[in-house]
């Protein structure tokens, strides 16, 4: 099938669903010049080939690319119910995403989160949180527990949706990967946009291994033009 007409499918699959999840991974943000991990030039991959690691970047001075923005325009146009992401890089919500539609389950490096209560702070605004616990990076250490809110709410949203859009993660790291197929289980369609293999790959019911770039921008256009 031709990438028109599965980007056709995927705007009529968005134009009926009523609740629509987006999960996203480190490969929405390769074109703002991060690097993601397991993709063609990921990090791993990389390291796996033993090529020399990528540059090291600035995360703060990143800016959203053309695929993040599509992603509010979707909230934009009302038919964004959640995100789910496992970046840590903070630029869906320099692309304006309401913080309420989003669970960052890996933390977000322009935050820190109360080691008590779990509530979230921009860096460097407070010295402690209002219930006197000891304000920490928010960002998810490799074998730390993700945060309670985020993946109670990351799950609640997945098993109540209709359709399951995953951009740009090769759905390795659990539990976040377990996200998508709670809501595939769930009776949820499941779209996969990613550069490689996945483990979800045989459970899609529509799938694209171009850049993102040449298939979401173009996806929500299509849906505004149709819903104006």
């Amino acid at each position: 099938m031709s990438l028109g007409d599965r980007i056709t499918i995927l705007t009529d699959w968005m134009e009926t669903a009523e609740r629509i999840v987006v999960f996203t991974g480190a490969g929405i943000s390769t074109d703002s010049g991060l690097p993601d991990y397991r993709g063609p030039d990921g990090v791993w991959t990389r390291r796996d080939k033993g090529l020399p690691m990528h540059q090291e970047h600035d995360w703060t001075d990143s800016d959203p690319n053309i695929a993040h923005y599509a992603t509010t325009e979707l909230q934009t146009i009302g038919k964004l119910d959640f995100i789910v992401s496992q970046n840590i890089d903070n630029l869906h919500l320099k692309a304006g995403i309401d913080p309420e539609r989003i669970a960052e389950l890996h933390g977000n490096l322009a935050f820190e989160r109360c080691a008590r209560c779990e509530r979230t702070y921009p860096k460097g605004e407070r010295d402690g949180c209002e219930c006197n616990g000891r304000l920490k990076s928010s960002v998810v250490g490799f074998g730390d527990a993700l945060p309670i809110a985020d993946i109670t709410a990351a799950f609640d949203h997945a098993e109540a949706c209709d359709l399951m859009i995953v951009i740009g993660s090769s759905l390795v790291v659990t539990p976040a990967a377990d996200v998508p197929l709670a809501a595939k289980g769930a009776g949820a369609k499941l779209v996969i946009i990613n550069r490689g293999e996945t483990p979800l790959d045989d459970f899609t019911d529509l799938q694209f291994d171009e850049s993102i770039a040449e298939v979401w921008p173009q996806a929500i256009e299509l849906l505004k033009q149709r819903l104006a």
